[in-house]
Order: C-alpha cells, then sequence, then structure tokens
C-alpha cells in the first residue's frame, strides 16, 4: 500500500486526540480549517445524494471547534467540559445527517440548534439526581433562570447571586420574560436552590456526629419487599402447608406429631412427651421416637417442594 492510499484510506477522527486530554483535543479542533460555503454546499451533497462517509466526516471535523465554543456557555452546571463536548459532538453529527444543503443556510447555524439541544439533554439528566426540569416551561427557566438573576442583582458575586431568593417582584419579572406562571418561576427557584442529599451515611463520616441519613428514617420495614414474602411464606407454612405435609402421613405418623409438636395443653405446656406416646401405642419411648423421626423428615420434603 502506498503513502498516498494509506493517507486516502487513514480514518479522519484519528488526527484529533481523545478527549482523555481535553487540552490537546482543542488545539487539535481549533486547528482544522473552516469550509468555505462552495466546500460545504459539495460535501452535503455528496452525503445526501452518495452517503459519502467520508464527506460526513469533513463537515463534522470542520464544526468540532463550534463545539467546544457552544459548550464553555454551559461550565456553570458543575459537569466536565470534555461531557459536554461528547455530547454537543452527538448533537453535531445529528446535525450533518440531517442538513439540507439547499437551504440557503450554512451548517453553523442548523447545527447550533441540534448542539445545544443535546448538551441541554445531558444537563438536565445529570445535573442532579432527580430530574429538576420535565415540562417546556421548566426547561427554559432551567436554563435562563441564573442569568436573569444576574441581571436584576447586578454584577455579583456568582455563588452568592446561585443563593439569593427572588424578591416577589423579580419572579414577576421573570415570568413575563420567559411568557411563563410566576408559580413556574418559584418552583424552579426552589428545586434549584435544594442539593443532593445522600440516602446512606457517607463512609468517611464521623459515626458520633454525623447527621442521621434519610434511609434511617425514610426505610419501610413493614412493606419491605422481602420481609414481605418472608412473612407470607411464614404463614402458609404454619397453616395450609403443615396441613398439606400432615396429609402426606400415615394415621399413626400424623398423630403422633399432633401430640407432640400442635397440641397446647391448657396450662401452656407443650404436647405428649414419647413416653405418653408408648404407653398409649404400646411400644418404646424409642420407637416413638423414631416415628417422629421419619414424619418430620417426609414432611419437610413436602414443604420444600412447595
Amino acid at each position: 500500500m502506498t503513502m498516498t492510499t494509506a493517507l486516502a484510506t487513514r480514518d479522519p477522527w484519528s488526527v484529533v486526540p481523545s478527549l482523555g486530554n481535553l487540552d490537546a483535543y482543542i488545539r487539535s479542533v481549533q486547528a482544522i480549517p473552516m469550509l468555505e460555503a462552495d466546500e460545504e454546499q459539495a460535501l452535503a451533497r455528496r452525503l445526501r445524494d452518495q452517503q459519502d462517509l467520508q464527506a460526513a466526516s469533513k463537515l463534522v471535523m470542520s464544526h468540532l471547534r463550534l463545539v467546544v465554543s457552544i459548550s464553555r456557555q454551559y461550565m456553570g452546571y458543575g459537569l466536565p467540559q470534555g461531557d459536554l463536548i461528547q455530547e454537543g459532538n452527538v448533537g453535531l453529527m445529528k446535525a450533518v445527517k440531517r442538513f439540507d444543503p439547499d437551504q440557503g443556510v450554512r451548517l453553523v447555524s442548523y447545527a447550533m440548534h441540534w448542539i445545544k439541544a443535546e448538551i441541554h439533554e445531558y444537563i438536565l439528566k445529570n445535573w442532579r439526581m432527580v430530574k429538576v426540569a420535565t415540562t417546556k416551561a421548566q426547561r427554559k427557566l432551567f436554563f435562563n433562570l441564573r442569568s436573569l438573576k444576574h441581571q436584576f442583582k447586578g454584577e455579583a458575586d456568582d455563588a452568592h447571586v446561585g443563593r439569593a431568593a427572588l424578591s416577589e417582584a423579580d419572579i414577576h419579572r421573570v415570568a413575563a420574560e420567559l411568557d411563563v406562571r410566576p408559580e413556574d418561576v418559584i418552583e424552579m427557584e426552589t428545586r434549584m436552590a435544594g442539593g443532593d442529599v445522600a440516602l446512606e451515611a457517607q463512609a468517611d463520616d464521623d459515626h458520633d456526629h454525623a447527621p442521621v441519613a434519610p434511609l434511617a428514617y425514610l426505610a419501610d420495614e413493614v412493606h419491605e419487599p422481602t420481609r414481605m414474602l418472608d412473612a407470607a411464606r411464614r404463614d402458609w407454612l404454619s397453616g395450609q402447608g403443615i396441613a398439606s405435609a400432615l396429609e402426606g402421613l400415615d394415621e399413626r405418623s400424623r398423630h403422633i406429631v399432633e401430640e407432640r409438636w400442635l397440641k397446647v395443653n391448657d396450662d401452656g405446656s407443650g404436647g405428649a412427651t414419647l413416653h405418653d406416646l408408648a404407653a398409649q401405642y404400646g411400644v418404646s419411648a424409642e420407637r416413638i421416637r423414631q416415628i417422629e423421626v421419619a414424619a418430620l423428615k417426609k414432611m419437610r420434603k413436602v414443604l420444600e417442594a412447595a
């Protein structure tokens, strides 16, 4: 294989390092030249008409710097930029796949929507363990409330602005600005102000001074599934299960088991002794014990098979 052929068949993604080395990745994508309008049109038509994957790769790679730029706008949510870029790249690939060169717009304008949509979805799924935004109004508030609070509070410290509660007037201003209900603003403000709480105590907590973890008082032991199954099993064994096992015994064995284990005297004491039953049947106490052992073994097999 000649060098020219090797370069032609080389994976175009191999010129970009992995996101594991974020600085090197950003430097590499910044060095990839942007396409001219006529080049972009030609590549988009090759992809649309011929399903040319090399054309798709060139379109994607020439816009990787756009994803990096957009990802910087979402650094305030505590998520790694590498993850944001990765999700944005997914949106970019979706945009390239759906791009129509005959619409009269550049790919950069079309791709911005798809890149932001993927990053938005990733942030909403991962910013908190419990989703904070599910409806359209909540999503709009989630991605705009922080910036609007900055506008209303002035150039204050970001952490302070994030904690500062909105006044009633500010709530109505945000609602009017985003065309949502004031109640939606209050609810989102409350959700974003709250933090995640671990259900279980952390391993490095001081056991003498650590706060009680929610799992200690949220657990419902009465309706815990395993306990309920065990309780149902015990109830069956003590009722229908024992009755079924007894039915498989001969009359003498069943009588001995009932007298020994199931009968309770009026004074609360246990059932008959081996000697009592030996006298009743005219055999030795050892024989009664042997019959009892064999009967219990047979019953155990029946109960284990049920």
